[in-house]
C-alpha cells in the first residue's frame, strides 16, 4: 500500500492520548506509525507536555479540545472529511481502527482489543468546570462575581443568602454538578414560593442544594419535598407566617433513604448526617433565599425553633412488622416518599419502666395530652417518634401500627368540663359548649407515628404541631411519592 493513497489524503484524524494510561502507551508504535503512514494526523495529550513531543503532539493543558471533541476515552481516534466528523473509535479495537484509517496492517503486533482509561475530562469535579468555562450551561439565574480580594462567603452573609451559618458558594460548577441529580430540564418550574409566591426553578433549587452543601443524589428528595411544601393544604405560608414555632418536618420512607446514606438510628434528630443534614437546610432556604421568607421580616415567630435550620431525618423500616408512615398514607410499600409535617422541637419522652403495651400507652398519651396545652383540643397534631425499644413492647404483644393509633386515640378522650375556659383555675380552655361531651385531643388523622431513633434506651419523642391544625381541613401534613 502506498505511505499515502488518494482515499488518505483528503481524510484528517485526532487522536487523543495520555501518557499515564496503559493503553496508550502500549499502542506508542502504533500511533508512531500512523505519524509515518498520515501526514494529517493530529496528536493531543492529555496530561504530560512532553509526551511524544517528538511527533508534534499538543498539550491539552485546559482540556478544551477535549471537551470541546466530548471525548470519554482515551485513546480515542477521530476521522474527518474537511471539517465533519465521519468515524470514531474509543479504546483500542484493532478492527476499528483499520476501519478508520484503512490500513488493514495496522496493530499486527497488538492485542485486538484494549479498553482504555477514562478521559481527564471526565475526571469527578472537572466535567462541570468545562461546562461552565466552554460549554452551553444553561444557566441563567444572575451571578455575583467577587472581587479579586473578595471572600465569596462573605458575601453570601452580606447579601442575607445564610441562615447564619456559614453556607457553600454556589459557583456554576457547583450548580452544573448538582444539577446530574436530577433529569428534570433546569429552567423547569417547580411552583411558586411564599411568601413572595417567587418562581423556583430546578436550577434555583441546584443552587440552595449547593449552598447547604447537599450532594447532587438528595436532588429527587428535596425537589420532592419543595413539591410537597407547596401544596396549597401544607399552608407553607402560614407556617412560615406564624407567631408559633412550627416549620416544615420532612420524613424519608422508601429505598431512596437507604440509597443516599440518611440516619434513621442513633442521634436521629441530631447531627452527623450529612443528607439528614442538608436536606431539611435546602428546603429552609429555598424558602429564604427565593420566596423571601426572612426571620424577624415575614418569618415572625416568637421563639422560633433550632429546627428552622433544619429537620429532615429518615423512617427506621428495618422491622418488617412495621407499617411505615409513607405506607399509612397511601404509597405502596417499598416505594420511596416524603412526608412534611408543620411540627414543632423535640419533646423527650422517658418511660423505663413500663411493660405492657397497655402501661407505655397510658404514659405517651399523658405526654401526648400536653402537646401545646393540657386544655387544648382538635387544636394542634403531633407526630410521635416511636423508639425499637419501644415498640418492641408493642410488637411483642401484637399491637401494630392501627391499634398503637387506636389505643392512644382512646386513651386522649377527655371529659369536656376537665378542658373548658376557666377549669382548674386557667383561663386556656375549649367553649363551655362542650362541657357535657367526651372531647379528642387530636383529630383521627390528627397523630402521626414515626419508628426511628437507637436501639439502647427506653425513650421515645413527641413533636407537637402547628396551631393552623385546627383548621383542619384547610392545613394538613403532607405526603408525596418521590418519582424523580
Amino acid at each position: 500500500m502506498p505511505a499515502n493513497p488518494p482515499a488518505l489524503a483528503a481524510a484528517h484524524y485526532l487522536v487523543f492520548l495520555k501518557q499515564e494510561c496503559h493503553t496508550c502507551a502500549t499502542l506508542e508504535p502504533v500511533i508512531r506509525m500512523l505519524k509515518a503512514q498520515l501526514p494529517g494526523l493530529r496528536i493531543v495529550v492529555q496530561d504530560e507536555p512532553a509526551y511524544l513531543a517528538d511527533l508534534g503532539a499538543e498539550h491539552d493543558n485546559t482540556l478544551a479540545l477535549s471537551f470541546l471533541h466530548q471525548i470519554e476515552v482515551t485513546p480515542t481516534l477521530i476521522r474527518f472529511e474537511g471539517d465533519a466528523e465521519t468515524g470514531r473509535t474509543d479504546g483500542w479495537v484493532r478492527a476499528e481502527w483499520r476501519q478508520l484509517t484503512e490500513l488493514n496492517e495496522l496493530g499486527a503486533d497488538q492485542r485486538e482489543m484494549m479498553p482504555g482509561c477514562g478521559s481527564k475530562s471526565h475526571e469527578p469535579g472537572v466535567y462541570e468546570r468545562l461546562v461552565a468555562r466552554f460549554g452551553e450551561s444553561g444557566l441563567v439565574s444572575r451571578p455575583i462575581e467577587p472581587g479579586e480580594w473578595d471572600d465569596p462567603m462573605e458575601i453570601c452573609f452580606e447579601r442575607g443568602w445564610t441562615d447564619g451559618l456559614p453556607v457553600v458558594p454556589p459557583t456554576d460548577e457547583r450548580i452544573l454538578r448538582m444539577l446530574r441529580g436530577t433529569a428534570r430540564k433546569p429552567q423547569e418550574v417547580v411552583g411558586l414560593v411564599p411568601p413572595n409566591l417567587a418562581e423556583c426553578t430546578v436550577e434555583k433549587v441546584a443552587i440552595n442544594a449547593v449552598m447547604a452543601g447537599c450532594k447532587p443524589e438528595y436532588m429527587p428528595v428535596l425537589l420532592t419535598a419543595l413539591e410537597a411544601a407547596l401544596e396549597p393544604v401544607f399552608t407553607m405560608h402560614g407556617v412560615l407566617c406564624t407567631t408559633c414555632s412550627a416549620g416544615p418536618i420532612i420524613i424519608v420512607n422508601g429505598p431512596v433513604a437507604r440509597a443516599i446514606g440518611m440516619n434513621w438510628g442513633i442521634n436521629v434528630l441530631g447531627p452527623g448526617n450529612r443528607a439528614n443534614a442538608t436536606i431539611g437546610r435546602a428546603l429552609q432556604l429555598i424558602i429564604r433565599n427565593v420566596g423571601g421568607g426572612r426571620p424577624g421580616e415575614i418569618d415572625r415567630a416568637t421563639f422560633g425553633t433550632p429546627a428552622k435550620y433544619t429537620f429532615c431525618f429518615a423512617e427506621d423500616e428495618t422491622d418488617p412488622s412495621w407499617e411505615p408512615l409513607s405506607v399509612s398514607r397511601g404509597v405502596p410499600r417499598g416505594r420511596s416518599a416524603v412526608t412534611l409535617f408543620q411540627g414543632d422541637g423535640v419533646q423527650q419522652l422517658i418511660d423505663m419502666k413500663s411493660r405492657t403495651p397497655e402501661q407505655l400507652t397510658r404514659s405517651i398519651a399523658a405526654a401526648l395530652a400536653v402537646v401545646g396545652h393540657p386544655k387544648q383540643a382538635l387544636y394542634v397534631s403531633a407526630m410521635l417518634i416511636i423508639s425499637p425499644e419501644h415498640y418492641a413492647i408493642y410488637r411483642d404483644a401484637g399491637w401494630d401500627r392501627a391499634r398503637i393509633t387506636r389505643e392512644l386515640h382512646a386513651q386522649l378522650l377527655r371529659p369536656g368540663r376537665d378542658l373548658v375556659v376557666g377549669a382548674q383555675g386557667m383561663g386556656e380552655g375549649i367553649p363551655a359548649s362542650k362541657a357535657d361531651e367526651m372531647v379528642p385531643k387530636f383529630w383521627d388523622d390528627g397523630l402521626l407515628i414515626v419508628r426511628a431513633g437507637g436501639d439502647a434506651g427506653l425513650y421515645s419523642a413527641i413533636c407537637g404541631g402547628w396551631t393552623g391544625h385546627r383548621h383542619h381541613d384547610e392545613s394538613q401534613p403532607v405526603t408525596k411519592e418521590i418519582t424523580d
